[in-house]
């Protein structure tokens, strides 16, 4: 029951936060990291701000969790890499 109360305080003091500081600081360091077709304009704060709240507060109650997803999405990224990288070498182009 803690874990739930601390994720929820943390998700909302998050979203607070994204909110609040959209125009000045979240929205350019959006611009900065995601593609032309995913940037934030007025309309996504409310998207983008609850997703950052989701994966901060989850970030901050479960690490572990967080770092554990984030290496099997690293490793499964690899290997789709290496595969379409051997198959593109395979195939005739002509």
């Amino acid at each position: 029951m803690t874990e739930i109360v601390i994720w929820l305080i943390a998700f909302a003091l998050i979203l607070f936060f994204c909110i609040k500081t959209w125009e000045t600081a979240v929205s350019a360091g959006l611009n900065k990291v995601v593609p032309r077709v995913l940037k934030s304009d007025d309309e996504n704060r409310w998207v983008w701000g609850v997703a950052l709240a989701v994966l901060g507060a989850t970030a901050l109650v479960r690490p572990i969790d967080m770092l554990l997803t984030l290496i099997i999405i690293a490793i499964l990224a690899f290997v789709v890499k290496k595969l379409a990288d051997w198959a593109m070498g395979r195939t005739n182009f002509h």
